[in-house]
């Protein structure tokens, strides 16, 4: 155990935050695309449609390394079991609360909205069961996700532990972004065979709302969380990640132009998904070294304004998805511009977050529910991230 706090990271909040953000961006553009969503306008825009699917093909795999990043620096400072509950409290806690206060509410105000009230009873146990589980959890299966890695990072992070001990680190002593490039590509091409085998034993387990989550989400992103972990053990593999390089970024355009075309032209009915896993698992790992290189060079300062939204970031994301909806579903049709209507409902949900932002930190626990972090007492310090 180290109580000693590592030097502030601010590069790494201020990626972790706009990451975060992002979801807001994320999912308007969702309501213009041309992708079925809950609420669509009645033309989809094709630059709100590629946008959309940027965002899409490499944000929450930055966002895995980053969280193992911390979570690993986290490990060292705490015991094991008072790691485990500090970290599930902080992710857990505004998962089980935004369940009930908001993707109840949006999962019945889609029910009106969709005209599917009248016919819930005619669903199956199973069926009710399964709609739920994908409704309620929502947009907060990365929370789910996290408290899954957390609860297997008692055993993988003991690991890398030992390994840091017996200084076994051969491979990322000499690592590099192609050497990282083959292992995910060989990680995605394992990922894709689970993937089709369970597709081949039995289809309906993919369309299960909780083995989605738990599983095949969790078996997707944890190699994005160790690498982060070891980016913290490792100064060299960090130093990868940091340095610019021009190679990532060509390979990276050439990744998502490879995406785009296995979505236009790929077919559900075949290897269209498999394949977009093994592309989103290299691209992922290419847009860690752009993200970070330009984040480590352009972010890399204290700031109160990037610290507010650092702060802000996971309440406004909560917050975000129902009130998305509700633009969708009834201001939407109203404004005929798709990039007016995108950009009217950045300014309709960004500004009402942060409105509610601003009462809940005036409700001690309001700021606890959302955080699971208890409420300092006023002139008491507050702890190092």
């Amino acid at each position: 155990m180290n109580k000693v706090p590592a030097q502030r990271e601010y590069f790494l909040d201020s990626i972790r935050a706009w990451l975060m953000l992002l979801g807001i961006p994320f999912h308007i553009s969702l309501i213009y695309s041309s992708h079925t969503w809950h609420v669509n306008s009645a033309e989809p825009s094709w630059w709100l449609t590629l946008f959309n699917d940027f965002i899409h093909s490499f944000r929450m795999q930055v966002f895995f390394v980053i969280s193992g990043y911390f979570s690993y620096m986290l490990f060292l400072r705490y015991p094991m079991k008072k790691w485990w509950k500090v970290r599930v409290e902080r992710v857990g806690i505004p998962m089980l609360t935004a369940i009930p206060l908001l993707t109840v509410p949006q999962f019945l105000m889609l029910q009106h909205v969709k005209g599917k009230t009248e016919s819930w009873h005619t669903l199956t146990f199973y069926q009710k069961y399964n709609t739920l589980a994908w409704e309620l959890v929502s947009h907060l299966w990365f929370l789910l996700v996290l408290v899954v890695m957390t609860t297997a990072g008692l055993a993988l992070f003991r690991w890398i532990k030992k390994r840091q001990q017996a200084s076994i680190t051969a491979f990322f002593d000499n690592v590099n972004m192609a050497k990282l490039t083959v292992l995910f590509f060989a990680l995605g091409i394992s990922y894709a065979i689970i993937r089709r085998t369970l597709f081949i034993l039995y289809p309906p387990i993919l369309s299960d709302g909780l083995f989605n989550f738990v599983v095949m989400q969790s078996l997707f992103y944890l190699p994005f969380f160790i690498l982060g972990a070891q980016a913290f053990v490792n100064p060299r593999l960090k130093e990868v990640f940091t340095t610019p390089s021009p190679w990532c970024v060509f390979a990276a355009v050439l990744g998502f132009i490879a995406y785009i075309l296995n979505q236009h032209y790929g077919s559900g009915d075949a290897w269209m998904y498999e394949t977009e896993y093994v592309i989103t698992m290299v691209l992922g790992l290419l847009m860690v070294n752009v993200v970070f290189a330009f984040g480590y060079r352009m972010l890399n300062f204290k700031s109160a304004r990037v610290t507010y939204f650092v702060n802000a970031s996971l309440f406004i994301y909560l917050v975000h998805h129902p009130l998305t909806l509700l633009y969708g579903a009834w201001i939407t049709p109203v404004i005929h511009s798709n990039t007016l209507g995108f950009i009217t409902g950045l300014v309709f949900v960004v500004g009402i977050a942060l409105v509610l932002y601003e009462i809940h930190l005036r409700i001690p626990l309001l700021r606890f529910l959302f955080s699971g972090k208890p409420v300092q007492p006023q002139g008491s310090p507050q702890p190092s991230a």
